[in-house]
């Protein structure tokens, strides 16, 4: 029941002929695509001009300490 069988496509392919006709298929395919690749681009579009908005937040510097810390002795004497 998931798939259709070779003979289903067929029958679909036929009726969508009859519907539109072969002379109207090629283009009503043509605009199909322009129209997703219009979409597309839009879409890509908003996404670098959210990205340009919105760059991401600088991390705050961290201090660096200079000072020189000595491990304790393994006897437990200071150094």
């Amino acid at each position: 029941m998931g798939s259709l069988s070779p003979w289903h496509w067929a029958i679909l392919l036929i009726v969508v002929i009859v519907l539109f006709g072969a002379k109207r298929l090629p283009d009503a395919a043509r605009s199909l695509g322009k129209s997703l690749r219009i979409f597309k681009s839009e879409v890509r579009e908003l996404q670098n001009d959210t990205k340009a908005q919105n760059p991401p937040p600088a991390a705050p510097p961290t201090q660096v300490s200079a000072e020189r810390v000595d491990p304790p002795a393994a006897d437990g004497r200071s150094a």
